[in-house]
């Protein structure tokens, strides 16, 4: 699943080439996949001039001068592309936009599970799944230590757990919570209960370390080599380095599988209750 640190890559990368480009044609071959109608995007997007893009947690926001706006949740294997018409088409290719520079934007989806949605903005409370229910984005600047140890006190769930629930913050998802809670040294399945409030707010300054680390390597990485068919995961210090040595003290890291999430950490940096 796309991340914080890889939407604001495809942000950057499509901002500067976006913006101001005027949709010429539309096209939806898998139409179900844009849960306000795969016919009305076709009839609605031709003529739409796109605006910059936005970002909130896990969606892309793509606004346009007509008002309206395009929500896109990638889900687990939602990819986007900015290529040449002769580039040859995925089969899994959910929508195609014909630019008037002659490029096309394209979105595919291996796993046919992303969302959609072509809305007014007055619709996003009404139309978006989640959209009152979410907690505030991690990278809001409104965020404070002080609000973020407010809202991770609601929840006695093991601390994984809790940082990737939407519901309370918005946007960390499996890899990088694993990355997160190595820069703040915590287990992931210690019980948000038994973490002390000063650890908690070490826990918001080690996510913002990440964030604003990640970000920059990945948005560095997809301008030098264009949209990327699978999430740049090669930076990363523990997230799927299972026996890699910790780059920290060294100790051996470790993998748990549970319920289909894998998660990597050091036993001997992040302490877990065993101790």
């Amino acid at each position: 699943m796309p991340e914080i640190p890889d939407l604001e890559g495809y942000r950057s990368y499509l901002n500067a080439r976006l913006p101001g480009q005027r949709v010429e044609t539309a096209e939806a071959p898998i139409p179900w996949l844009i849960r306000t109608g795969g016919d009305e995007f076709v009839k609605r997007m031709p003529g739409q001039v796109f605006e910059p893009i936005e970002r909130v947690a896990k969606l892309l926001i793509f606004p346009f001068e007509s008002g309206d706006r395009f929500v896109v949740h990638a889900m687990l294997a939602g990819r986007f592309q900015y290529v040449e018409p002769k580039h040859r088409r995925r089969s899994v290719t959910s929508w195609v936009l014909g630019l008037e520079n002659g490029m096309e934007f394209r979105y595919f989806d291996q796993r046919r599970m992303g969302r959609m949605y072509l809305i007014r903005p007055e619709q996003f409370d009404e139309v978006v799944p989640r959209w009152t229910e979410m907690g505030p984005d991690v990278m809001d600047p409104q965020l404070t230590p002080e609000k973020w140890l407010e809202l991770l006190k609601k929840s006695r769930a093991q601390i994984k757990s809790v940082i990737t629930n939407e519901r309370i913050v918005a946007g960390i998802g499996n890899a990088y919570s694993d990355e997160i809670l190595w820069e703040a040294k915590l287990h992931p399945f210690r019980k948000r209960s038994d973490i002390p409030d000063e650890e908690i707010i070490g826990l918001f300054h080690a996510m913002r370390r990440v964030m604003e680390w990640s970000i920059p390597i990945v948005t560095r990485e997809m301008e030098e080599k264009g949209l990327p068919p699978n999430h740049y995961r090669k930076h990363l210090r523990v997230h799927r380095k299972a026996d890699d040595e910790c780059p920290r003290c060294g100790h051996r890291i470790s993998e748990i599988t549970s319920g289909k999430k894998v998660t990597n950490f050091c036993r001997e940096c992040q302490p877990g209750l065993e101790r």
